[in-house]
């Protein structure tokens, strides 16, 4: 099939190198033939914002601003917060990085294409698969730079035509001598044969000047290659210019070609360059193409743009760039031009089986909490519940296939839709509060009430493990405690606070009992509370006794109506608090003198949620 066969320099292609982590995003630049039969392909990468450093993503940001600004263009300011958060999903980095993949990891294709200002940017989340790149990454330099082939599409890059002149009516009133010079007048006394001697004079005497220069005796030592160094364009050009600003003199502009201090040399860009330079900007073209900027700055710093652009043009004419092209040919014949990839259809390892026994929700039966429905399955598939727990993305409970996703111990799960979302375009679908985290679903930072620690991009708090955190609850989570307290059982998960809970089950049981719950609140007991001056009165009237006086030593002391003495547990070793000094009775408002008057024990258990 059509869709199974990947073509070289063509298609841009998913591949998976983790089941668990989204698809890379390559194009195929070479289909190699290993020497034990795989087929390898040789890619040019492309990276994902989840890739790469919130530093450099704050850089995309505000080059994406500047666009939409230079463009006038406020589509991105109108959309809805959702297909923002997607579209993000659809933008690569381009990257000068090649690798080796196996092409048995391929996993379909993609479109890659440069962003087009005069296309829509909803445009790109209607297409399937299709994504856009603007800026260019560096993986080693950790840069980003804008791609040079832009569209040039606005008002600066028009053209200003002036108004047609009326024929007879009006004149040009410009300088045509300031917007042109003449080089060359074809309307000379001088015939085409006298030319033609003028120009083997001019070859004859850069020859002569070859020969007495001796740096070029080096790089042409014989006669031969000095001649057909003199013979290159550069000794014409400066022949028939000696020509006409002599007026087309043969005999002033002979004696032009050899003035008072030797016979003139001419040099263009192919005699200037050394043999280690030529060699040094073939392998800089085979590594960057036509890239004459990163050919400058990599390979030949001493070298200008212009050198080296002129160098490129007169090296193209050159048998040996005639010899590299039939080489580079011979090859392309030899490799492989495309392969075939069958559909892979193996089970995924973050596969949930779908023979496990739903979990009960806290104690309560989950089919009993109405569930929003999920997507659809393929046919003959059968929806199933998410085993307690709802998608991480869309929310919903039911699904045809379930997928682990993320860190085990937070146990989240996303639906057959949501997975195969987050495998192509490297996120979820909705907004979620692990927006901002890096990367994906990563939580090592978030609490086991997925809130965020504090100071958990810190080496100096790695090593605590409890950090302290402030959960804020809305009034519908209040009344949701209220109203589904024999579901949620506040006493057991406040002894098992690791043990998780289906938000979005309780959420809904909240919205079917609502409407049956008594409108008005309970009412609360009143407390009488005695005024202060009262307080201090009985202060006053019945003062703290002093403590008696400790016994002296060696005296006999009666432990009949003694308690036991029992160690006092430390509170909050971890803490040097206030409470971490106290002892359990003056925690509970007990002192020493009333356990000594009374023989009895006391146990006092003391629960709190």
């Amino acid at each position: 099939a059509a869709a199974d066969l990947f073509c070289v320099s063509m298609h841009y292609v998913y591949f998976e190198n983790s089941s668990s982590n989204p698809l890379l995003i390559r194009r195929i630049e070479e289909l190699n033939k290993t020497a034990n039969g795989n087929v390898e392909a040789k890619v040019v990468c492309f990276y994902r914002r989840r890739d790469i450093s919130s530093t450099l993503i704050a850089l995309a940001d505000k080059h994406a601003r500047e666009l939409e600004e230079e463009m006038e263009n406020s589509e991105m300011a109108d959309l809805p917060e959702k297909q923002k958060h997607q579209l993000r999903h659809r933008e690569l980095f381009l990257s000068r990085q090649l690798e080796s993949l196996p092409a048995t990891h391929i996993r379909g294709k993609c479109c890659v294409t440069l962003l087009n200002e005069t296309e829509a940017l909803k445009s790109y989340l209607d297409r399937e698969d299709a994504f856009f790149y603007s800026l260019v990454y560096d993986p080693q330099q950790k840069t980003l730079l804008a791609d040079k082939g832009e569209i040039r599409i606005g008002n600066k890059y028009q053209a200003d035509i002036t108004d047609l002149l009326n024929e007879g009516n009006e004149t040009d009133g410009r300088d045509l001598a300031k917007l042109e010079e003449k080089v060359w007048d074809p309307n000379s006394s001088l015939t085409e044969k006298q030319i033609d001697q003028f120009l083997v004079v001019a070859r004859s005497v850069g020859t002569f000047a070859r020969a007495l220069d001796c740096s070029s005796s080096v790089r042409q030592p014989s006669l031969h290659m000095s001649a057909a160094a003199a013979s290159r364009d550069i000794t014409l050009f400066h022949a028939m210019d000696t020509l006409h600003a002599n007026g087309y003199d043969m005999t002033r502009a002979i004696a032009a070609l050899v003035p008072q201090g030797g016979p003139v040399l001419c040099r263009d860009e192919m005699e200037e360059w050394s043999a280690s330079e030529a060699n040094l900007f073939e392998e800089a073209l085979e590594k960057y193409g036509k890239d004459f900027t990163d050919i400058q700055q990599d390979f030949l710093p001493w070298k200008s743009l212009t050198s080296i652009i002129e160098y490129y043009y007169m090296w193209k004419t050159t048998d040996r760039y005639v010899q590299q092209k039939r080489l580079k040919a011979a090859e392309a014949e030899s490799k492989l031009k495309q392969v075939y990839i069958p559909n892979y259809n193996k089970p995924n390892p973050n596969q949930l089986s779908n023979s496990v026994k739903p979990a009960l929700l806290n104690g309560a039966a989950g089919s009993n909490v109405p569930v929003p429905p999920g997507p659809p399955g393929p046919p003959g598939s059968v929806q199933t519940p998410g085993l307690g727990r709802a998608c991480e993305s869309c929310y919903t409970s039911s699904s045809y296939q379930w997928y682990s996703w993320g860190p085990p111990n937070m146990q989240c799960r996303l639906c057959a839709s949501c997975w195969t979302y987050w495998k192509k375009y490297g996120g979820l679908k909705m907004p979620t509060r692990l927006d901002g985290e890096r990367p994906g679903p990563n939580r090592s930072t978030l609490s086991p009430h997925s809130l965020p620690l504090r100071h958990s991009g810190s080496p100096k708090f790695a090593v605590k493990t409890r950090q302290a955190f402030f959960l804020q609850t809305t009034g519908q989570t209040r009344l949701a405690r209220r109203l589904c307290e024999d579901i949620i059982r506040p006493r057991y998960l406040a002894r098992h606070p690791y043990l998780p809970v289906n938000t979005a089950a309780i959420k809904a049981e909240c919205a079917l009992r609502l409407p049956d719950s008594p409108k008005k609140p309970s009412q609360l007991k009143p407390v009488e509370r005695k005024p202060l001056e009262s307080v201090v009165r009985y202060l006053e009237a019945h003062p703290r006794p002093s403590k008696p006086n400790p016994p002296p030593r060696g005296s006999s002391i009666s432990t009949g109506c003694l308690t036991p003495i029992k160690s006092s547990p430390i509170l909050n070793n971890g803490s040097p608090t206030i409470l971490g000094k106290r002892s359990y009775e003056q925690h509970n408002g007990l002192d020493g003198e009333f356990l000594s008057s009374h023989c009895t024990s006391s146990y006092v258990h003391n629960e709190t949620f």
